[in-house]
């Protein structure tokens, strides 16, 4: 059973006092990669707050941000920590499985923008040369 109240259900206004972290804040205190964090979150019953993500019609959606309950958060951290949260390995920051995904990505998105300078370049070039010419 799930320790994550309902959506609908107030908060104590001891909550209310504390502020809520950020992505960047949780992926300091869980070995989680960044972008499996909302989801290493719902694995560990961690309330989540959803802000953004609305339809801008023909300009595809707005960013979503997320905030996450900070005594969920560190409840969870040594729930995750001592291994009770079921998450994959590739999701993790402490396993070769991890690291691997994580220096691949990196890898595969400096080696896109390599590219796309590369080509912005090339362009450039052969406009001058084609406004000298």
């Amino acid at each position: 059973m799930s320790r994550t109240p309902d959506p609908g259900a107030p908060e104590s206004a001891h909550e209310d006092e504390e502020r809520w972290l950020d992505g960047r804040e949780v992926a300091e205190l869980w070995p989680v990669r960044e972008e499996w964090l909302v989801g290493t979150a719902g694995r560990a019953d961690v309330r989540i707050r959803r802000y953004g993500g609305e339809s801008r019609g023909t300009y595809g959606a707005a960013p979503t941000y997320y905030s996450y309950h900070p005594g969920d958060v560190r409840r969870a951290a040594t729930a995750i920590t001592e291994g009770r949260v079921d998450i994959p390995s590739v999701w993790r920051t402490d396993t070769p499985d991890g690291r691997r995904a994580e220096f691949w990505g990196r890898f595969r998105f400096r080696l896109t923008c390599g590219v796309v300078l590369a080509l912005a370049l090339l362009l450039l070039g052969v406009a001058i040369h084609g406004v000298v010419s």
